[in-house]
């Protein structure tokens, strides 16, 4: 009788090779949910599958989508007026995470030589939530473009208005949809991406104020949230109402795009309203 030559390793030699294998190897996607090594998501980190695009920080979509980012209003930051040792520490941490000192990036961006201001919701941020500071940062985003004479582009991604401000951070839906009006009162181009996921007092003001609404694939739009949906109407919504092939389907979204088309589809749409405001 042959006598095998594998040897089981002990305990620490298995410790010692499973100390090597490096952290967040693998991936499983929320919507397809196929596993996959997470390289292969690529520097877009989408799912090779299915296409859904995974949260990315504000500067990282910088980077994928803009040529060149010169970020504008950087020091702008939750009010010293807040002073809950609770949120005060989430902002740190948040900051800390994303690099950035409120839940928006903006700044002016070029792509294929067109210049346009941009604004860069980001996720890790508090969810993207939309703070008095946030809401200060876009309204400059959109005064500068409308004093400019420059396009908006906006990308969206945010749980809604940040209940640790209060009435001040429902307050700023209004506040940015006035700035939005004046940029389309000056015949001005206002282009939305909305990213996962995209929800409450953002979607009800300018993440639904553009001119052209695009999504990603299969990100979450809606308002309220499923559980609260659920409750109210005392009945479970299909599998997918939020997602946003189901927005589109309901007329609220003109395209979806994956993340690996948006450059290019974003460069076209700013080209194609050049051409519209030059012959205006």
């Amino acid at each position: 009788m042959l006598q095998s030559r594998f040897k089981m390793p002990s305990r620490d030699e298995l410790k010692k090779r499973m100390d090597k294998i490096p952290d967040n190897l693998m991936k499983e996607c929320p919507i397809c949910h196929t596993t996959f090594f997470s390289m292969r998501m690529g520097k877009q980190r989408t799912c090779p599958n299915c296409g859904f695009g995974f949260r990315i920080t504000a500067r990282r979509r910088a980077k994928i989508t803009f040529d060149t980012f010169d970020e504008m209003d950087a020091d702008v930051t939750v009010p010293d007026q807040y002073d809950d040792k609770k949120y005060r520490g989430k902002i740190a941490k948040a900051k800390k995470v994303t690099g950035i000192k409120e839940s928006v990036l903006t700044g002016i961006g070029s792509l294929d030589h067109q210049k346009v201001v941009a604004g860069i919701m980001d996720p890790f941020f508090i969810m993207g939530s939309l703070g008095s500071a946030t809401g200060e940062k876009i309204v400059r985003l959109f005064e500068k473009a409308t004093t400019e004479k420059l396009p908006v582009v906006m990308f969206t991604a945010s749980g809604g208005a940040r209940m640790q401000e209060g009435i001040k951070s429902l307050m700023q839906m209004a506040k940015v949809s006035q700035a939005v009006e004046a940029h389309s009162k000056a015949g001005l181009f206002y282009l939305v991406v909305l990213c996962d996921p995209t929800t409450g007092g953002v979607t009800a003001s300018f993440a639904m104020q553009g001119d052209i609404i695009l999504a990603e694939s299969h990100a979450l739009v809606g308002f309220a949230g499923r559980r609260v949906i659920e409750q109210t109407i005392m009945k479970q919504p299909p599998k997918n109402f939020q997602r946003a092939e189901t927005v589109l389907d309901h007329g609220f979204i003109d395209a979806i795009v994956p993340r690996t088309n948006l450059k290019q589809t974003i460069s076209q749409l700013l080209r194609l309203h050049q051409r519209e405001a030059s012959h205006g």
